[in-house]
């Protein structure tokens, strides 16, 4: 795969039916190696090994509805409880990160109202601190490591 700029994280990969899979260790399966998950995985590294998220506030790609719409977030992080502290919306590394993912996540958000969001397609990450008040966001360097 692709590199990605990410620290190096190991992974478990599998070959089976000349198709790869990559175990997920939120989901506690092997899923198929694509692109776009290549992405999700590290993303999930990065928030358990660089942020200190635990793994029991991290959920991987379920689904939500928008307007009647369904729709599916890629990672979240949830707070103690239960409100959701980052949002995160993963790209292939091939797909440009634009106005329109940015529109997307917003979107979301309404619905979700994430305090922070991440947006990346594995090459450029984007980090935005939601102000409700203003309704606008605010760029990050980064994400805020984990605290209790």
């Amino acid at each position: 795969m692709q590199p990605l700029h990410f620290p190096n994280y190991t992974f478990r990969f599998k070959n089976s039916e000349n198709k790869v899979s990559i175990f997920d260790e939120i989901r506690k399966k092997f899923v198929i190696l694509t692109p776009e998950e290549w992405v999700r995985q590290n993303v999930v590294q990065f928030l358990l090994e660089e942020k200190k998220y635990p793994k029991s506030l991290i959920n991987v790609e379920k689904i939500l509805k928008i307007n009647g719409l369904t729709k599916r977030y890629d990672v979240v992080v949830f707070n103690n409880d239960g409100s959701i502290l980052v949002l995160i919306e993963c790209k292939a590394p091939e797909i440009k990160i634009s106005q329109t993912t940015f529109d997307q996540i917003a979107r979301y958000n309404v619905t979700l109202k994430a305090e922070y969001l991440m947006v990346t397609n594995g090459l450029n990450h984007y980090f935005c601190k939601m102000d409700f008040v203003n309704e606008k966001y605010e760029f990050l360097e980064t994400l805020p490591e984990y605290k209790n």
